[in-house]
């Protein structure tokens, strides 16, 4: 979890100087980021956003995304969203020192504004786009997505099901082969 966790912060071949179990995390992250970025369902749902938000319709697909699995969490969890995302904070805290540094901080914000808890509502998700917004000087207009949200929910709801369910299926397959 760990390792699945920094990935984003940390580049290239950096992650020697972590555990194994850490550096399979890394590899599993990468792992289903290519196959993110390749998925037609994916590409599809990047479509239907792209005349508006260009090379960001990434990122607001990702949050999206982000959005449908809070918000549908009981359909792949037996534990309960709230006892989860706290287990998940607490070994981010105690881990948190041995982390890089962006990886520390985003720590802080995510326990602070309990980022995990509240993407299943679309408060929350409307404050992440605010803020990635306001990190790309709103270049992006991501703060507008959340109309997006609510107008193509539906569609984009259908989308996630059936991307996640692949997704599973590989994860499960890559974690196999990471553990051998």
């Amino acid at each position: 979890m760990i390792g699945n966790f920094i990935a984003d912060h940390i580049r290239g071949n950096n992650y020697e100087g972590f555990s194994k179990e850490i550096q399979q995390g890394i590899f599993l992250h990468r792992e289903i980021d290519t196959f993110t970025d390749a998925h037609e369902i994916v590409r599809k749902s990047k479509r239907r956003l792209h005349a508006r938000y260009r090379h960001y319709d990434g990122v607001i697909i990702d949050i999206f995304y982000d959005y449908f699995l809070a918000k549908n969490w009981a359909d792949y969890s037996a534990i309960p969203l709230d006892l989860y995302t706290k287990s998940v904070y607490k070994l981010f805290l105690d881990k948190s020192p041995e982390l890089p540094l962006k990886s520390q901080q985003f720590i802080k914000y995510m326990v602070e504004y309990n980022i995990l808890y509240n993407y299943q509502f679309k408060e929350g998700i409307e404050k992440v786009l605010n803020g990635m917004n306001q990190r790309t000087k709103g270049k992006s207009q991501m703060n507008l997505a959340i109309e997006d949200l609510v107008n193509l929910e539906t569609e984009l709801q259908e989308d996630f099901t059936i991307f996640f369910k692949d997704l599973i299926a590989h994860t499960n397959q890559k974690l196999e082969e990471i553990r051998l």
